[in-house]
């Protein structure tokens, strides 16, 4: 869980960007929808300060999936001013929810062998946020967490039209040469330098493909980091985290246009 000070630290660099905007409530609901039979279920945040079309921020879980740190996660972003549809990639609309490291590796794996379901299952969810009403669908970021930085990156190869594609603490895996060629997405990796489960090797390979096809991304590593830091453990954690989510406001407002 995020304590108090990670939080407050994160949300203070990234609101001064949006320095004149009225805050009032944040805006909590479920959204149900589907991908073919399986029923999902999505976590959708605003901050209703703001009327009409505003930009969004496709927001793709953790291993662990629509957990509390999920939710949180959603509301802290909603906060910067976006409409955050956390979508569901597990099932948790048919009450999927894994609980221990081999229920979450399971799931992760149906997706990691099949290239096609992942991007399909993103996709769902993308074409149900782009329905809501106070979408501006030419503003849309996808912001993916471990597992879901993955899949972020697999779901912006297919030439999405999407603006920014954000990897905190990706777990990223090998994909054949020339995946990059169609992303229109600014990448933002976000990575911890002390990750070994998903190493500096990993990386320079997204890093090498992007470069390769001349996309546009920026690559920041945190010291004394390792996975996982947006549930911070240490104060260096506390730090990348904070730092993380003024790096991607700051893009995200140039991107925007804000």
């Amino acid at each position: 869980m995020l304590n108090a000070r990670t939080i407050g630290a994160a949300l203070v660099a990234a609101l001064a960007l949006h320095a004149g905007a009225a805050m009032a409530e944040i805006k909590k609901q479920w959204v149900d929808y589907a991908d073919g039979a399986t029923k999902l279920k999505a976590y959708m945040v605003y901050d209703d300060a703001t009327s009409g079309k505003r930009p969004a921020v496709l927001m793709i879980h953790a291993r662990e999936g629509m957990t509390d740190v999920t939710m949180k996660h959603a509301e802290e972003w909603a906060k910067m001013g976006y409409v955050v549809f956390a979508e569901d990639v597990f099932g948790y609309g048919e009450g999927v929810l894994p609980k221990t490291v081999e229920e979450m590796e399971a799931q992760t794996t149906i997706y990691s062998k099949d290239r096609p379901k992942a991007r399909a299952r993103a996709k769902a969810g993308y074409d149900e946020m782009l329905k809501q009403p106070m979408v501006d669908a030419g503003k849309v970021a996808v912001v993916g967490f471990c597992f879901g930085g993955d899949l972020g990156t697999e779901f912006v190869s297919t030439g999405v039209p999407v603006l920014a594609n954000i990897t905190i603490h990706g777990s990223f895996r090998d994909r054949e040469p020339g995946w990059g060629k169609d992303v229109k997405a600014r990448f933002l990796i976000l990575h911890g330098a002390e990750d070994k489960g998903y190493p500096m090797a990993k990386v320079q390979k997204v890093v090498d493909e992007l470069t390769a096809d001349k996309k546009q991304f920026l690559l920041e590593l945190y010291s004394g980091t390792a996975h996982g830091f947006s549930s911070p453990k240490n104060k260096d954690e506390e730090r990348a985290y904070s730092q993380a989510v003024a790096t991607s406001a700051r893009n995200l407002k140039e991107l925007f246009g804000q």
